[in-house]
């Protein structure tokens, strides 16, 4: 059995070409309502607060804590064996929108709960995509 080892980037759509753009300027864009002045993230056509199109874009800050994570050390797709172990993690960015990301440059074991993290950027296929590592970690 032969397996596909291409990683998958994202499928970009019309309302998430500037949140791609920004990243690859190392910016973390979010959306925010111009009607209802709620802040959106993953990037939508529509509010889901009040299903307004009236949307423009913010730069966050690019930190955040980490609310839940969970560390695969194996049964992964073959196309990600290569990087085990690898955290996945929910992560509450300062400016009020939950995230779901990848934990990068720290060992699994040195991960807690409301841990401080910081978004950095890894190319991958020309995408540059975002990841968050603890706060102060090169």
């Amino acid at each position: 059995m032969e397996f596909d080892m291409t990683k998958p980037v994202p499928v970009t759509q019309p309302w998430s070409e500037k949140f791609w753009e920004g990243t690859k300027q190392g910016k973390l864009l979010i959306q925010v309502c111009k009607d209802c002045k709620s802040k959106i993230f993953y990037p939508r056509k529509f509010c889901p607060e009040c299903w307004s199109g009236n949307l423009d874009w913010i730069e966050a800050s690019g930190k955040a804590k980490i609310y839940t994570f969970s560390t695969a050390y194996s049964m992964v797709e073959p196309k990600f064996m290569d990087e085990l172990p690898y955290t996945i993690a929910y992560v509450d960015l300062d400016e009020g929108i939950r995230m779901m990301t990848r934990i990068v440059d720290c060992k699994p074991e040195d991960l807690s709960f409301d841990m401080k993290v910081e978004a950095v950027f890894h190319e991958r296929n020309g995408y540059s995509l975002p990841y968050f590592r603890p706060v102060g970690k090169k």
